[in-house]
């Protein structure tokens, strides 16, 4: 019999970040610190209009593009809190995730042999997407010494002539980085001079501690129309089971992007586009009462890694934690499937997002305190047990 599968998908790693969740579901009393997801209910005004509009019988298609009434509060949204303009008629689709808007808009711009720079560590889907869509993925190892921001010149070194979209993952999973504008600029400055697109994932924009606020790389000087910006629910609302994103891009690019949505999926779940109506127009003070526990829960973890003796850069985005083990003479992988085996605390293994990984583990803060202090205190035990047995004690 033939082989029935595609030699591309068979060659394609299963998530990093899955294995570890899939164990974790199974094994008594073990917590998870591995997944990005709030441990927030969807606030209630939230669920109340998704449960309204079932009550209603608004359980039909909307349009391919999402309502109308969903894409002018995104608009509105984009306006009021990242200083850009879009056509909600024309420039803003909302998708099944942010997930779902990375995966079409690398389709619809990408021929056979287009290089993508990526970043890394990041997110698990960029490389697979990337090569689904027929483009060459092009990791960008990003260091901690720069914190992990992406600098000009390792931008420079990796720009060849094939080289068509650079992904901007900030801020960032699994490191918490961010982008500030003086470290945008001089990154839009060689977008245009190389004549490049920008695919900006913003999903995490609105958990960004300190005084400065989120930038989008698409509100810098020549860069909205080189941008596709994606963005959703998923995080700043605690809205993850509800998949529901968007993209925000110029039409050129939307209209086609548009078109592969249309015979994938129809249209995102109605139910979810109603819900996220209220999401936009009265969800800010959510997103701010999210944002400060969360930074709480941040500061605490740091201290507990500082107390471990394990340096860890400070995330400033997110809710990831990098730290490194590089002084225990384990890689990341024996650390994480130790850790999970002798005391039931879940991390992701920090070579999930790229092999510059190596050295780090992703511990995510999206927990509440309680389960925060067990699992960190089991996992203090772990290094002083690993450290004993290096002879550092």
């Amino acid at each position: 019999m033939r082989n029935p599968l595609s030699d591309t998908i068979v060659q394609i790693e299963p998530s990093g970040i899955r294995k570890f969740f899939d164990i974790v579901s199974e094994m008594k009393d073990a917590i998870s610190l591995g997944v990005g997801e709030p441990d927030f209910d969807t606030p209630w005004h939230v669920r109340e209009e998704g449960i309204y509009s079932l009550e209603k019988g608004r359980t039909f298609y909307t349009s391919n593009a999402g309502l109308k009434n969903l894409r002018e509060e995104i608009a509105s949204y984009l306006s009021r809190r990242c200083n850009l303009t879009y056509n909600p008629d024309r420039e803003i689709l909302v998708t099944v995730g942010g997930s779902e808007a990375i995966d079409i808009a690398l389709r619809a711009m990408l021929d056979p042999g287009d290089e993508v720079l990526i970043p890394q560590p990041c997110f698990v889907s960029y490389v697979p997407c990337t090569i689904l869509a027929g483009g060459v993925p092009v990791a960008i190892e990003l260091e901690e010494k720069d914190q992990f921001r992406l600098t000009k010149e390792k931008l420079l070194e990796k720009i060849t002539d094939k080289t068509k979209i650079l992904i901007m993952p900030f801020p960032n999973n699994p490191t918490g980085a961010v982008m500030r504008q003086e470290d945008l600029e001089p990154i839009a400055q060689i977008i245009e001079e190389k004549d490049l697109f920008v695919l900006s994932d913003e999903i995490y924009c609105e958990l960004t501690y300190g005084q400065a606020r989120h930038v989008s790389i698409a509100s810098l000087p020549g860069m909205r129309d080189r941008t596709v910006l994606i963005n959703g629910f998923s995080k700043a609302y605690a809205m993850t089971g509800w998949r529901l994103g968007y993209a925000a891009a110029p039409h050129v690019i939307l209209e086609q992007m548009l078109k592969i949505h249309q015979f994938a999926i129809m249209c995102a779940p109605t139910t979810s586009q109603y819900a996220a109506i209220s999401a936009m127009k009265n969800g800010d003070g959510d997103v701010e009462m999210m944002r400060e526990s969360y930074d709480q829960r941040r500061r605490f973890v740091l201290h507990a890694f500082e107390e471990m003796g394990l340096e860890c850069f400070e995330p400033n985005g997110a809710f990831y934690t990098f730290p490194s083990i590089k002084r225990l003479n384990m890689s990341s992988d024996e650390f994480a499937n130790r850790l999970l085996r002798e005391e039931k605390v879940a991390v992701v293994p920090g070579t999930a997002f790229g092999a510059c990984g190596e050295g780090y583990l992703r511990v995510s803060y999206a927990y509440s305190l309680k389960n925060l202090k067990e699992a960190l205190g089991r996992m203090a035990r772990f290094v002083k047990k690993v450290d004993e047995e290096n002879g550092n004690l």
